[in-house]
């Protein structure tokens, strides 16, 4: 960790269209304290992906804080990734929005207050990502394989007849209850840690789960049944899983289906601001 406190740095305030559409006053208390207590702050207001990433690509010597949810950061992240500008400057979240069970479990403040004197007084923190082979990151958990995405993490807006039919595909989809109990989602996946096969073809999985580790590896396991016995668990530094389409979630993200993705560990390969 480094001890260098991110108000001594000029500051990207970017305050995400989401936020303020959700939370304006949580969004004003967010510019008031990050404005009070940083020593320079330059703030946007972007009202597109486009608009973002220029804002970030001339942020200069400026540290980039965040005011949105999950989808925010992620879309940070990956810009910078992108650019290899990733390591550059610490990254900065105040989280406001429906989604930010990322940033909680990151270690962000889930109050606006407190997240937002974090960005002046706390401490960087390097993790960990995780990076697919079409250019996919993950920043916290992927798991396999996934059904429909809930509610909140939808695109678009759906109508009443959509929603209608959404709703039918799911209980026509839906596995029959054994003694009322809803049997495992069983699927054919072959899946590769660091070279070691840990379930192939022939051995059915309930789930596979992989997560960053602050150790340059990451926790994988591997769930062939309900009992606890039957998991697999290791740490690896790439990850493959291959079979016939699957879909995962990817953080808050669902992709899909592929036939094959291999995930690699990047270590240290950025820096979140989180409280002393």
């Amino acid at each position: 960790m480094s001890a260098q406190a991110p108000a001594e740095h000029p500051l990207l305030v970017v305050i995400d269209p989401a936020a303020r559409a959700t939370d304006a006053e949580s969004v004003r208390i967010a510019k008031d304290v990050l404005c009070a207590g940083a020593a320079s702050v330059k703030i946007v207001f972007p009202e597109s992906a486009e608009e973002v990433e220029r804002a970030l690509a001339h942020r200069g010597r400026r540290h980039p804080v965040m005011v949105g949810d999950d989808a925010a950061l992620l879309r940070t992240v990956r810009l910078l990734h992108r650019d290899r500008a990733l390591r550059e400057a610490p990254i900065s979240l105040v989280p406001i929005g429906p989604r930010s069970t990322l940033a909680r479990a990151l270690g962000v403040p889930s109050q606006v207050p407190a997240a937002a004197r974090a960005v002046l007084e706390g401490i960087s923190r390097d993790l960990d990502l995780l990076v697919d082979d079409i250019g996919g990151i993950v920043l916290g958990a992927l798991s396999i394989p996934c059904g429909l995405p809930p509610a909140h993490t939808a695109a678009r807006w759906w109508t009443p007849v959509e929603k209608t039919a959404r709703s039918l595909v799911r209980t026509l989809t839906a596995p029959i209850p054994v003694n009322g109990h809803q049997p495992p989602r069983l699927q054919r996946l072959r899946v590769e840690a660091d070279g070691v096969v840990l379930a192939d073809l022939d051995e059915p999985v309930h789930e596979i789960s992989v997560r960053t580790a602050p150790t340059g590896l990451a926790e994988v396991t591997v769930r062939r049944a309900q009992d606890a016995a039957a998991h697999v668990r290791t740490r690896a530094r790439t990850i493959t899983v291959s079979g016939r389409d699957f879909r995962y979630r990817a953080d808050s993200a669902i992709t899909g289906p592929v036939r094959s993705r291999t995930w690699t560990v990047e270590p240290a390969a950025w820096r979140l601001t989180v409280p002393r």
